[in-house]
This record gives structure tokens, C-alpha cells and sequence, in this order.
């Protein structure tokens, strides 16, 4: 039932708008069609720099490399290795995502040569002393939020739908997501992040997207602040590879330990 529905969302985008009867369709729809536009993709690897800057300004840098697989029944499946610096040197994380069930995550850490479950209510919590959360590195299927559209807004240039979005999750760190997206190509260029207790917390914003495979978008740059602590995480990506040839063995627990 909800596929029939999902495609009936589809339908009702034409003309470049959307057209729904009521805020909570039309922001359903707006998802549907970010995520129909990006299918087919297959798997991707990617070389990322992660630089972790303080409230003070001083700053550290990571060096990881990620592999994704995309999964038609369910959620993406995502592996990221770090290479750098010394201390983190070949620590691993295991993403499989669900569009229904909480996402399985799993952390290789070579110090104790052991893999350790992130537990489901534990997905708020800091990725690799990141600002990002360990649930938002999973992939954002559309069946984890519900939504409502608010408005349309001119966002640095560029005409973008704005809705909300609400994580399904009852171990969320967030009660609710602002997102602005492109009306163009169906693109997040920012997210806000508002706590349990509505307070805002941190703002993810998307830059220097490049088009790949003659329709698969990426941003060269993620940065997110946090608003309350003042610390920020800047994501740089480059070398992107699509389709090469990864499959479901190279995402278990076992590749963990192996992945170099």
C-alpha cells in the first residue's frame, strides 16, 4: 500500500510543482521525488576529509574513505575507513540502513581489535567526536520522517522548497528537521536540526554540488555547525566512483576487520 502511495505522490509532481491537498502530502511527495530522482546509482566509493574545529577555532583533521552500496529492497548499506590520523588509524563503521527498522551499526576499533554495536538508543550520539550524530549517517530514506511542507523560499539564489520533516525514530536526538530543497534538481542545500526540546541545535549546509553519471548529484562540501557548543564539522569529498562492482559481502561485520 504505501508503494502505490509513494508512486501516487510521484505522479502529482509535474511542471516543476508540486501539487497536493494538503501540507503533510505535499511534503511527502517533495521526499518521494528527491529520493525517485537519485535510484539507480548502484554503489559509490568516495575519499572524504573531516576537520574538526573547536569553539576556540583550533582544529583536527580526519582522513576517511567510504564505500556505499544502494539496496532496492531496503536501506543503502555504508562503510567508512579512516586512515588518518595515527590514533584512529583503521577504525571502521558499518552502516546498514532500514526503511522500516532502527538502522544496525557496528564500529571496528583495532586498539581492541573488536567490533562494538551502536546500540539503537545511542544513534544521537557523537560520530567519531564529529558534529554529525551516528543517525545521521545513515542513509535518509523517506520512511523515517514524516512531513509538511511550509513554504517556498529563495535560498542563496536558488527557488527551495522548505518543509519539516519528523523522525519516526522514538530514539531521535531531534524532534524535528527544517529542510530547504532545491526545486531544480531536488536537492537539500540545508538542513536545521532542532533538539528534543525544539531549541535549534546545528545547521548542515550543502555546497559545490557536481552531477555525476548524467544524473546523480553530490555535494563537494557538508558543513555542519553546532549551534550550542559552538563546534563545527566541514566534510570534503572527492574522488567519486560509481558503480565498482561492490556487493553485499563487502558490507558485514566480518569486512570490519578487514577493510584496509
Amino acid at each position: 500500500m504505501k508503494k502505490w502511495f509513494s508512486l501516487l505522490m510521484v505522479f502529482i509532481l509535474f511542471s516543476g510543482g508540486v501539487y497536493a491537498e494538503s501540507p503533510e502530502d505535499k511534503g511527502l511527495a517533495i521526499a518521494v521525488e528527491a529520493d525517485r530522482r537519485d535510484l539507480g546509482y548502484g554503489d559509490f566509493t568516495a575519499d572524504t576529509l573531516m576537520i574538526l574545529k573547536n569553539k576556540q577555532g583550533d582544529e583536527s583533521t580526519r582522513v576517511v574513505r567510504i564505500r556505499n552500496l544502494e539496496v532496492k529492497a531496503d536501506g543503502d548499506k555504508s562503510l567508512s575507513i579512516f586512515d588518518e590520523p595515527a590514533d584512529v588509524q583503521g577504525t571502521t563503521m558499518l552502516t546498514i540502513s532500514h526503511k522500516q527498522d532502527d538502522d544496525d551499526q557496528w564500529l571496528y576499533l583495532p586498539a581492541l581489535k573488536r567490533v562494538k554495536r551502536i546500540a539503537s538508543d545511542n544513534k544521537s550520539g557523537s560520530y567519531m567526536g564529529s558534529e554529525f550524530a551516528y543517525e545521521d549517517i545513515g542513509s535518509q530514506e523517506v520512511e523515517k520522517y514524516t512531513y509538511k511542507y511550509l513554504h517556498d523560499e529563495v535560498y542563496e539564489g536558488q527557488p527551495c522548497f522548505v518543509m519539516e520533516r519528523y523522525p519516526v525514530n522514538k530514539y531521535s536526538g531531534y524532534k524535528r528537521q527544517v529542510v530547504w530543497m532545491d526545486k531544480a534538481e531536488y536537492r537539500p542545500l540545508k538542513i536545521d536540526f532542532y533538539d528534543r526540546k525544539d531549541s535549534l541545535l546545528k545547521t548542515l549546509t550543502f555546497k559545490s554540488y557536481k552531477q555525476y553519471l548524467k544524473k546523480h548529484w553530490r555535494p563537494d562540501e557538508m558543513f555542519m555547525i553546532n549551534h550550542q557548543t559552538g563546534k563545527s564539522t566541514l566534510l570534503k569529498w572527492n574522488n567519486y566512483k560509481f558503480r565498482t562492482g561492490l556487493t553485499e559481502a563487502d558490507f558485514t561485520q566480518d569486512s570490519l576487520k578487514r577493510s584496509r
